[in-house]
């Protein structure tokens, strides 16, 4: 499976921004996709994740209320809507796919597949 991450970009504080992930192969092995952020000088940070089959989501508690996740399986897509971006956002955001179910999806290296990445900037 290859992922592609976009949507990124610059946006005022307060802005959305719509990033979009898409799987290049069938997902049908794919248990979850989740969004992961890194900030220059600081440690992979997840984000969201949510499972292809029932479509449960999941965020950390920075983004909840804010972001949200979402799937469209016809175009093996995910999609992270994010709303009141704050300059603490400004990070690359990694897509990844995991095969295995787990109870948690918050950890980077359960992952078995990862995008390239896209910026995203929060500035005025």
């Amino acid at each position: 499976v290859q992922l592609q991450a976009s949507g990124g970009g610059l946006v005022q504080p307060g802005g959305s921004l719509r990033l979009s992930c898409v799987a290049s192969a069938r997902t049908y092995n794919v248990y979850a996709t989740g969004w992961f952020r890194q900030a220059p000088g600081k440690e992979r940070e997840f984000v969201a994740a949510i499972t292809w089959s029932a479509g449960n989501t999941y965020a950390s508690d920075s983004t909840k209320g804010r972001f949200t996740i979402s799937r469209d399986n016809a175009k093996a897509t995910v999609y992270l809507q994010m709303n009141s971006l704050k300059p603490e956002d400004t990070a690359v955001y990694f897509c990844a796919a995991k095969r295995a179910k787990t109870l948690r999806l918050d950890v980077a290296r359960m992952y078995d597949y990862w995008g390239q990445g896209t910026l995203v900037t929060v500035s005025s």
